[in-house]
């Protein structure tokens, strides 16, 4: 699970300087299988980071991937009820830029 609780406690200890840092100029995806109680989780973590700020930051015993986000934010909702109903919430948050406007003289 990505973990983005810093008070939450784990079996195993990993040093902040172990992890890799995703940068921009770089894909990175990762998938997990979770528990709907899991994911419920993460996704109230993610939430109360976006409340917070315009910076978040994802974190795995491996990696951690901060973001500066912008404006708006992009969320997708499909819901498949033929066969095996299923529901996809997507969220696409824009990097957030720190260009300038030129001057006009």
């Amino acid at each position: 699970m990505s973990e983005m609780d810093p008070d939450h406690e784990t079996n195993e200890h990993t040093d902040e300087s172990d992890r890799t840092t995703v940068r921009t100029g770089r894909d990175f995806e990762r998938e997990y299988r979770l528990s709907a109680t899991e994911a419920g989780d993460f996704l109230v973590a993610l939430g109360e980071q976006l409340q917070n700020g315009e910076d978040l930051t994802l974190v795995d015993d491996e990696w951690e991937l901060p973001f500066a986000f912008g404006e708006p934010a992009e969320l997708e909702i499909d819901f498949e009820g033929v066969g095996d109903p299923t529901l996809e919430v997507e969220l696409t948050l824009p990097g957030r830029t720190d260009e300038e406007a030129p001057a006009v003289e």
